[in-house]
């Protein structure tokens, strides 16, 4: 049978960016005759980011919306949506299209190899940066490169790209263990991912930075480094150890 495809995209206030992605990716699921489904995922908007996804979804029964409680944050909204998925292979991109969608091949070919799990990554081949980050934050992505190898043995080039692809499985297996809800949740997805022993390809993907971007490098930083600690204090105590299930009948 023919791969399904779920592509999920949190959003938050994103009324200006969301039409021209929708029309993007619908355009480029019907090229490539992807059987697929879009789930945008509402973070508690202020503006009208839900009313035009539902627009979309009349005339499109292949977007879906799904409202978060409130603002909970970007790692709150992929994992909603993520759970919520139902395709072969799920991928999660930000609202702004950073890495176009002719760059999702890429990622599904990775898990065609075998990958479990294909990430892309900005750093593993820099001359595909359509447009570069300021220099600040570049910066302060060398900074939590660093602190992910010492304290959480990630050794990625990358692990904060916004678009990541997942074998329905492998998502299953590991969304429901993700505990951090803010920004800091892209190296707990891939230490996850580690310790069940999933195989994760890091993939070049074309990128350009965007000035709409809402992560602050120093303010979102701090709670950045401080997520860091708590993955590892999780993995020491046990929080991401899977509860065992009770037969029936029994206590």
């Amino acid at each position: 049978m023919p791969l399904t495809y779920s592509f999920v995209i949190p959003a938050y206030n994103e009324s200006v960016r969301i039409r021209p992605t929708l029309d993007e990716l619908l355009r480029h699921a019907r090229t490539q005759n992807w059987d697929a489904e879009i789930l945008v995922v509402n973070d508690g908007s202020h503006d009208d980011t839900a009313q035009i996804v539902r627009e979309f979804g009349k005339l499109h029964p292949q977007i879906l919306l799904l409202e978060n409680p409130g603002n909970r944050g970007k790692g709150y909204s992929v994992r909603n949506g993520m759970l919520h998925a139902r395709g072969d292979i799920c991928l999660f991109t930000d609202a702004d299209l950073s890495s176009p969608m002719s760059e999702a091949h890429k990622l599904f070919d990775a898990i065609g190899r075998g990958a479990d799990i294909a990430i892309g990554s900005r750093w593993l081949d820099a001359e595909l940066q359509t447009e570069r980050q300021p220099l600040y934050r570049q910066l302060f992505g060398r900074i939590y490169n660093l602190v992910l190898r010492v304290f959480l043995g990630l050794y990625f080039a990358d692990t904060q790209c916004g678009f990541k692809a997942f074998r329905r499985e492998a998502a299953q297996r590991i969304f429901p263990l993700q505990k951090i809800e803010g920004w800091g949740f892209d190296p707990e997805l891939l230490f996850l991912a580690r310790r069940a022993g999933l195989r994760v390809e890091e993939v070049p993907v074309l990128w350009a930075h965007s000035e709409g971007t809402r992560l602050h490098p120093f303010r979102d930083g701090m709670r950045m480094f401080v997520e860091v600690l708590r993955i590892r204090w999780n993995a020491l105590t046990g929080v991401y150890t899977p509860r065992a299930v009770p037969s029936p009948g029994k206590l």
